[in-house]
């Protein structure tokens, strides 16, 4: 679907039309890593020292500093009081969240609600995004939740309250729309859609690394997240000069709107375009190709009564309910790891910015190197060993002492190294392996459990973590090892035709596979028994 639409791409041409949606659309993902991760500096664990009020009676302060102990001079008992206040240690941090509403001791865990509460909301929003895209259009939708996304980043720079503060990152979660990536692979011409796909991916690893140069300055939360919003200023005048979808106006009927914005890329691009008469008519075929067409609905089946009874098509055949299972395992265990080593420079590092800009170093050849790799080694082995050497490198994290931190350091990038690449290949193999009757579906519902992994990661880092330090490299060393076995069962699909249909997909067996030679005597086997007479 959709050939004569990239056949006429191919005619506009790529040149400065595309170049302002590739511009805009990695300028947007490098201002997002500060927003996404911005728990990382802004509720951070803080040595604090409880702070009794002033009393007579001798005063004991708890280990963990969240209660202390008073001698009662009277009774002769010792009482054990909560503690309200705290001294925070200023070292490191001269204001954060975690100080300035005291997000310690019982309120801890709310330092992790801070940072999960923004990828729970991508989870609504992976699964509206589409439909909103779809209906309204992708330049309408960017404009608007991008807009809304600024306004946001700066309003929390102001807010008093904390529970204000989380509302607004929840809703900075639901507008963090993908949409301006689709609009940027839709202007795009089949010959560097991979190479844009993977390019996008770029600026995030460098917006991650300037998140830890900028917080490394400003040591204030306030200051320092007006001064990442602040940049999005400069992104709104590309936004105007963008266009809408012309695919998208195409499959609404909005063919005049079409044909203007294409032959403005035309003039941008400096490229000629068919005639009038002949692009009127192309844009007709386009529309009859890229529009589904109805498909006939039985009488007995339009009562809708019983439609949620119907089995999902992701889970209608054996195959596809292994593929989804293994796709949403792994999407989950990869961000679970993903998110988890981003916001463990607490444990990890003595220094948290340098942590995150290394760890943002780690994501370029991450990003950039698997491209060539899976186009000459395939997919499959390259994701399998992505995981399995980045569970081992974390895995080994337990045995090593704190004081080596140079090793630590090492083992800690290289398991972000790994898993960064097997991330990036994950998504590609994806979309070969499910059919297209169902990929989009399939995309969503594992996009999904990927969002979900994220929201959890942040409570085994900041509340599991400073409880049981060994326990957050137990977890993501033995889910990446687990993530890596998973996909034993799938198969290779480099050179392979992708498929159409549910029925296109090859079957899966969970059983181990005979070797050549031993399916050759089994061969020889069944052919004697069919020789011998009944």
């Amino acid at each position: 679907m959709g050939n004569k639409f990239d056949e006429l791409l191919t005619q506009v041409g790529t040149g400065w039309w595309n170049m302002i949606y590739f511009i805009t659309t990695c300028y947007w993902y490098l201002l997002i890593p500060p927003q996404v991760l911005s728990g990382v500096y802004l509720t951070p664990l803080v040595n604090h020292t409880c702070l009794p009020p002033p009393l007579d009676d001798p005063v004991e302060i708890s280990s963990d500093s969240c209660s202390y102990l008073v001698n009662n001079s009277f009774s002769g008992e010792v009482e054990e009081f909560p503690c309200n206040e705290w001294e925070y240690d200023t070292s490191v941090y001269i204001n954060t969240l975690t100080k300035e509403f005291n997000l310690v001791c019982e309120r801890g865990y709310l330092r992790a609600t801070y940072q999960s509460i923004y990828m729970s909301a991508t989870i609504f929003s992976s699964m509206v995004g589409g439909y909103i895209a779809d209906r309204y259009g992708r330049k309408f939708v960017v404009l608007v939740t991008q807009l809304i996304y600024a306004v946001l980043g700066f309003s929390i720079s102001f807010a008093n309250n904390f529970s204000l503060i989380l509302a607004l990152r929840f809703i900075m979660g639901c507008v963090g729309l993908p949409t301006i990536y689709i609009l940027s692979l839709e202007v795009c011409e089949v010959k560097y859609r991979s190479v844009v796909g993977i390019l996008t991916g770029l600026p995030w690893a460098i917006g991650t690394m300037a998140w830890g140069g900028v917080a490394s300055q400003v040591r204030d939360w306030r200051w320092l997240q007006l001064y990442v919003t602040l940049p999005f200023v400069l992104i709104i005048p590309l936004l105007f000069l963008m266009d809408e979808s012309p695919r998208w106006l195409i499959v609404r009927g909005q063919c005049d709107r079409a044909r203007e914005i294409l032959q403005k890329a035309a003039r941008w691009n400096k490229t000629q375009l068919p005639s009038e008469e002949a692009l009127k008519k192309l844009m007709l075929d386009i529309k009859e190709e890229l529009v589904e067409p109805e498909k006939p609905v039985l009488k007995e089946k339009q009562n809708r009564r019983w439609t949620f009874l119907k089995t999902p098509a992701l889970c209608r055949t054996r195959p596809m309910r292994i593929i989804t299972f293994i796709f949403s395992l792994n999407l989950f265990i990869s961000a679970l790891v993903f998110c988890g080593l981003s916001l463990s420079g607490a444990n990890y590092s003595a220094d948290p910015f340098i942590y995150i800009v290394l760890g943002g170093l780690m994501e370029v050849p991450g990003y950039s190197l698997t491209a060539p790799l899976i186009n000459r080694v395939g997919r499959k082995w390259p994701t399998i060993w992505g995981y399995v050497l980045s569970g081992i490198a974390i895995l080994l994290l337990v045995f090593i002492p704190d004081n080596i931190q140079w090793l630590v350091m090492t083992l800690a990038m290289l398991g972000k190294l790994c898993n960064s690449g097997a991330f990036m290949i994950i998504f590609v193999y994806m979309s070969e392996v499910l059919p297209t009757e169902v990929r989009l579906q399939g995309v969503g519902a594992t996009i999904m459990t990927c969002q979900l992994g994220a929201t959890i990661a942040p409570y085994i880092t900041d509340f599991v973590g400073p409880l049981v330090p060994w326990a957050p490299s137990v977890i993501f060393g033995v889910s990446s090892l687990v993530a890596g076995v998973a996909m034993l069962p799938l198969h290779e699909t480099l050179d392979a035709p992708m498929p159409d249909t549910i029925n296109d997909v090859p079957n899966i067996s969970l059983k181990p596979r005979l070797s050549r030679r031993k399916r050759d005597v089994v061969v020889d086997e069944e052919e004697k028994l069919n020789k011998q007479p009944a």
